[in-house]
């Protein structure tokens, strides 16, 4: 019989749950800095009540995928880790195939690799990498983790960290809001793109960019600027 953390698929081999999955993949977003995941952040990351965080996370220890600690919050072992990097790579090919192959644009992708994460296969997925041969980050600007379980640990600043006068290359932003992402692009907001910070109104107000391909300057909000990460670029 399967274990309290997996299911079987069509095939006579396990595979963990979705929620398994969803739950060690939250984990891991709320953990990637090194702080421990409160069971308040994880049950808010996963749109579920608190109380019912608490059964699950005690499964998911009892199947080796969780350390939890009483106060301190919750982080991954090392084979919980494993796992949700291989989950994390399904996502970010899919989004990355959906993008490049399909014709979805980079406010979709997100959701769409949510629902077929859970059912790709292993084959499909590295048969997906092979032909988009084996990128190493997804359209929002993510790192993709290899077939081997490594990832690139990047320490990025956000635009509200950059101060007036510094001149940045956007890397990355967060991919789970549709409606930010179709702003983002309209504004230019794109990873690769280098842009300078005019100003910042005070009060942790808006700040004034100027984008190095465009004309003219554009106002962004520090909500949507806590979203961009970036890094200072050095002159030549």
């Amino acid at each position: 019989m399967p274990g309290p953390c997996l299911r079987m698929n069509d095939t006579p081999q396990m595979h963990l749950s979705r929620s398994v999955e969803d739950y060690l993949k939250a984990v891991y977003a709320l953990t990637e800095q090194g702080e421990a995941a409160s069971t308040s952040s994880l049950a808010e990351a996963l749109e579920v009540q608190p109380a019912s965080i608490t059964g699950m996370i005690k499964r998911l220890a009892d199947c080796g995928y969780l350390e939890h600690t009483r106060y301190r919050g919750v982080r991954l072992t090392e084979e919980g880790s494993r796992e949700a990097l291989r989950i994390i790579r399904r996502h970010r090919i899919l989004e990355t195939y959906l993008h490049t192959h399909l014709g979805f644009s980079w406010d979709d992708v997100h959701g769409e690799a949510e629902l077929l994460e859970h059912a790709a296969s292993e084959t499909l997925i590295e048969r997906m990498a092979a032909i988009l041969e084996n990128p190493s980050h997804d359209p929002h600007g993510a790192p993709i983790p290899t077939a081997a379980g490594d990832i690139e640990l990047s320490e990025y600043d956000t635009l509200n960290d950059i101060a007036p006068g510094m001149t940045v290359q956007i890397r990355a932003v967060q991919d789970e809001d549709p409606e930010r992402l179709r702003y983002m692009d309209t504004l230019g907001l794109t990873p690769g793109i280098r842009l300078t910070v005019d100003g910042r109104a005070p009060f942790d107000g808006p700040l004034t960019v100027s984008l190095s391909d465009g004309d003219g300057s554009e106002v962004i909000g520090s909500d949507l600027a806590g979203r961009i990460f970036v890094t200072p670029v050095t002159s030549d």
